[in-house]
């Protein structure tokens, strides 16, 4: 009788579900749709797109405004001192120009210094003063527009290096993706575990506090000893104190499942799969895999794919430090005071066209070694790739064992249940019959636990190793 009711109980457990319940799917989208991390690489996904942009801009010419305004102290002067400048007459007799000079009368000799100069008779003066200019406040500025015409490459480089690290960025959000949902599923699996551990340890309790009631019974009745009647109570108490345990481990792992989704630690709500006794189980895990379609769906290892692109563009970028760079220059410039039209204190400005080139020709080797440096990058990023690829290999193999193994153990676990329970009916009937011990009936009943709880843990085993073998294979999504 007793172990009819126990099967209403598990029964009633696995049906009576609330209507309103969250599925794994439920879960999953809440926990991406509030992940930190998941937020932070989308993020990381928006910065390379823009850096992208930036750097295909370098393509294009670039307009530049520069201006300013400076105060001067002192004024500037050309001369240090009045100038006097010797004059030159028309002489009819040469037909030219020559320097009036003082002569002597008596020979008609120049009239020489002291230092031998010759001396002019007449001389125009050139004050000081009028060659002082006033830069007390002086404004400037300019327009620039610069093309870009051949930068050793360095811009292309860059173009492919930021649109790589924009596929990177994807990669590495689609991984996290991946990180996000086995995290939900490990905590989602976790609890529908402790529920039906739970359940198993209410329906548990109950054998004993049946048992204990009727052992009391036989003990009036003289059929049974005090010893029997304290193991049947020690049993009782301990398997209280692990509903107990249960109870703190479901509560605990629902803050966790919460937490994971994007949810109040404290809310309460009802899993799809709280009541399945069932795994929903495929085919048959298969023991060979393409190997070059897992390393393609591979999140992991395209973002060390496109790593490797990157490394060999940052070795184009540093090779084009040691080649000419050729750049095509116009600016429109303007100032106050301006000397277009003598010294005016007003703003006037020019066009100006020019080409720029720059030849990289001694740095003692520093862009040689900057070059064999990138080199260097791009190889150990190559290694590490292949060590992944290594990896990866070795643990869709792992993977693919455990599941296959989960499914066997699992496969197992149910006949060994089957055996429990026909165990603990027999033991029950020959109990009451007479024919079996309280110690025979505690052995049934700790074989039956043993088993359901085996056949919960191989049930959930078999989730998890599903999940983490589709992760490994690059099929989680």
């Amino acid at each position: 009788m007793r172990l009819i009711t126990l099967l209403i109980i598990l029964a009633a457990g696995a049906v009576a579900a609330p209507a309103q319940s969250v599925s794994l799917d439920s879960c999953r989208n809440m926990a991406l749709r509030s992940n930190k991390q998941l937020m932070i690489a989308r993020a990381g996904m928006r910065k390379a797109h823009y850096e992208n942009k930036e750097a295909f801009a370098a393509y294009l010419p670039a307009l530049d405004f520069n201006g300013g305004y400076m105060y001067n102290q002192r004024n500037i002067s050309i001369f240090g001192s009045d100038q006097m400048l010797p004059l030159k007459t028309f002489d009819p007799k040469t037909g030219q120009y020559a320097f009036d000079l003082v002569t002597n009368p008596a020979t008609g000799a120049p009239v020489l210094s002291p230092d031998g100069q010759p001396i002019p008779s007449q001389v125009a003066l050139i004050p000081k003063s009028a060659m002082e200019y006033n830069i007390h406040n002086v404004f400037f500025g300019a327009v620039t527009l610069t093309q870009p015409v051949f930068m050793g490459g360095k811009i292309v480089a860059m173009n492919r290096i930021t649109r790589q690290a924009e596929q990177l960025a994807a990669e590495m959000h689609d991984a996290e993706v991946e990180n996000v949902i086995y995290a939900v599923d490990a905590a989602y699996w976790q609890v529908v575990s402790l529920l039906a551990k739970q359940r198993l340890a209410v329906s548990y309790v109950a054998l004993l506090d049946s048992l204990s009631r009727d052992v009391h019974l036989m003990l009036d009745q003289g059929v049974a000893t005090r010893s029997d009647v304290l193991s049947v109570d020690v049993k009782l108490n301990a398997a209280r104190v692990d509903l107990t345990k249960v109870d703190d481990g479901v509560t605990l792992s629902r803050m966790a499942l919460a937490q994971v989704c994007g949810l109040p630690v404290d809310a309460v709500f009802t899993l799809a799969d709280e009541g399945v006794d069932e795994p929903r189980l495929s085919a048959e895990v298969a023991r060979t895999y393409n190997m070059e379609e897992v390393y393609a769906r591979r999140p992991d290892l395209e973002a060390l794919r496109l790593g490797v692109g990157i490394m060999g563009q940052k070795k184009r970028v540093a090779m084009a430090d040691m080649l000419p760079s050729v750049a095509v220059v116009g600016a429109y410039s303007v100032s106050n005071p301006n000397m277009f039209a003598g010294f005016r204190r007003k703003f006037s400005g020019a066009f100006s066209v020019g080409v720029t080139v720059s030849i990289p020709l001694w740095h003692w080797g520093g862009n040689y070694y900057r070059y064999r440096a990138a080199e260097v990058e791009e190889t150990v990023m190559a290694m590490r790739l292949e060590d992944a690829r290594t990896m990866v290999d070795l643990q869709v193999r792992q993977a693919s064992f455990k599941a296959s193994e989960a499914y066997k153990t699992y496969r197992a676990t149910c006949t060994n249940l089957e055996q429990a329970d026909e165990n603990l009916r027999c033991a029950d009937l020959a109990f009451r019959e007479g024919m079996a011990t309280t110690d025979n009936v505690l052995e049934a009943q700790t074989a039956w636990l043993k088993a359901h709880s085996e056949q919960v843990d191989a049930m959930i085993d078999v989730r998890l190793c599903d999940v983490y073998l589709s992760k490994c294979l690059g099929t989680l999504h």
